[in-house]
């Protein structure tokens, strides 16, 4: 039997970047990807794609923050890891920092034109079929913080937005969707605690289980 794929594509939350720290990351037993391996077994193949300040479509100006525009390598990453089952997309938190002034509606807009339809669309080289998505909304952001504080001016309100907005995008476009935005983060306001990491893993599991391949 082939081995279902799927790909997680997203920002440092599936990276796994553990909060309040400097680029430190969770282990291979405590990071979603790794943990939803673990839970769906040898008949399935999950596939990491996360990146620390992975944007939609904005460019992170700062010192080596190249290439953080998920757009621009979204098709390549698609292809490369060719046949896919099942695309997971959780992506959006970055494109809320203030300095990128997006609304949530024009996040939403971006994330359906550049990278739903993008991955719907996107048939395999080697097989006749094109993958499925679940659309993840990420974590609230919780503007109390320090670290949202500098970087997410009016982003916990959107941040809340997002997860109807994503819902209907979803609902629009035939695809699952996955409501992650009550999931805690950490003492930075942003980025997922452990347990957090533990549940995404559970929730998607029994998601993907009701997902005909």
């Amino acid at each position: 039997m082939n081995k279902k794929r799927i790909l997680c594509f997203g920002d440092s939350n599936t990276w796994g970047y553990i909060p309040s720290t400097k680029y430190l990351r969770f282990s291979e037993e405590e990071r979603f990807p790794k943990v939803l391996q673990t839970l769906l077994g040898s008949n399935f193949e999950i596939i990491e794609e996360g990146l620390n300040s992975r944007t939609l479509v904005s460019e992170d100006t700062r010192p080596n923050k190249q290439g953080r525009n998920g757009s621009s390598y979204l098709i390549p990453c698609l292809d490369s890891h060719d046949p896919l089952d099942i695309v997971i997309l959780m992506l959006g938190t970055n494109e809320l920092k203030h300095v990128f002034r997006n609304s949530a509606q024009e996040i939403g807009n971006l994330l359906e034109e550049h990278f739903v339809k993008i991955i719907l669309g996107r048939k395999s080289q080697s097989e006749d079929k094109y993958p499925q998505l679940i659309i993840i909304s990420p974590p609230k952001i919780n503007e109390q913080t320090k670290y949202a504080q500098e970087r997410y001016i009016g982003g916990e309100e959107k941040s809340k937005e997002l997860r109807d907005i994503y819902s209907k995008i979803a609902k629009k476009n035939n695809c699952s969707f996955l409501d992650a935005s009550n999931l805690e983060v950490g003492t930075d306001g942003v980025h997922m605690i452990k347990e957090s990491h533990m549940k995404l893993a559970e929730i998607l599991a029994e998601k993907i289980k009701s997902i005909q391949i």
